[in-house]
């Protein structure tokens, strides 16, 4: 006989919208932040809020029972160190590949078209035709192979560009050559556009370095839908500042990007507020991962994107 389990919702709204859940399986609202409408020992399985505040999920650690975690986001850097060894963390990956790989291409050639210059100068009306870049022909370094990464891959296949991927280690797959990050440093000199899209870890915290980014070409553009923290904001502020390198990142360390912040005052940054995963896309999707999560659970199954067990 399955086990009987309590399963914590953020919102009322995403409950309604799952439906009605497995006989084994009983729900309770908890956003982490105030009190749920049932005892916190009596939950087994929480389901975290999409992009809440790392402080209120902390929260979870009051939760004395609970074996499952669920986010609502494809990165869960720092949840292992806040939940340790006492429960499985399992993701939304794929949620969000299709919205991620979106706001990647987005940002990519809003920035090597000029778009904020074009909105800078609608704002006082003013006709500035001039030459840009462009996306075709350029060399473009992806750093990332997983399932965000092939969807920006497939996104830029029409577009014409010399594309070379990196990964955590060199191989070849289906779409061809995989290179090892660790030869980033040997043909940066190539990379016109760098697009980053890899967990934050150990080994990806500061990939981007301040050697990393004096090896690209002039003009180069670091485009970062991965962490903030995967490259090393002070040595970009320095390039970009300087007006050597482009960026057109929807993620920053620190975040939220401080108002008195130099990169809001460069004309060559195009910032997005981590919008990356965010659009309408998003809560229809996390429904579907969500009834197949809570079938397999009310089954004791562990479900899908498993990333930590405990």
């Amino acid at each position: 006989m399955s086990t009987e389990r309590t399963v914590s919702f953020p919102t009322a709204e995403l409950l309604e919208a799952v439906g009605e859940l497995p006989e084994n399986l009983k729900p309770v609202i908890w956003d982490l932040e105030t009190d749920p409408n049932s005892s916190l020992d009596d939950i087994d399985i929480a389901i975290f809020p999409y992009m809440a505040d790392p402080k209120f999920l902390a929260n979870v650690r009051k939760a004395k029972n609970v074996k499952i975690v669920q986010t609502q986001t494809t990165g869960y850097d720092g949840m292992i160190d806040m939940i340790g060894d006492r429960a499985d963390i399992c993701t939304a990956a794929g949620v969000h590949a299709a919205a991620t790989a979106e706001i990647a291409l987005g940002l990519t050639i809003a920035s090597l078209r000029g778009f904020p210059t074009s909105v800078r100068d609608q704002q006082t009306g003013r006709w500035n035709p001039q030459q840009w870049p462009g996306l075709a022909d350029r060399t473009v370094g992806v750093v990332g192979v997983g399932g965000i990464g092939g969807e920006i891959r497939k996104r830029l296949e029409p577009f014409e560009v010399n594309l070379l991927r990196f990964g955590s280690k060199a191989r070849h797959d289906e779409h061809g050559q995989v290179f090892d990050t660790d030869q980033l440093p040997e043909l940066a000199a190539q990379i016109e556009v760098l697009i980053l899209i890899v967990p934050l870890n150990d080994s990806t915290h500061h990939l981007v370095d301040a050697r990393l980014l004096a090896q690209l070409p002039d003009g180069a553009t670091i485009v970062n839908v991965a962490r903030g923290p995967v490259v090393d904001t002070d040595a970009l502020v320095t390039e970009v500042v300087s007006g050597r390198l482009n960026v057109a990142s929807d993620v920053f360390d620190p975040e939220p990007l401080p108002s008195d912040h130099p990169l809001w005052q460069c004309p060559n940054a195009l910032i997005t507020p981590h919008n990356g995963g965010n659009t309408s896309a998003f809560f229809p999707r996390m429904v579907k991962l969500l009834k197949r999560q809570l079938l397999a659970w009310s089954k004791d199954q562990e479900g899908e994107n498993l990333v930590h067990r405990a």
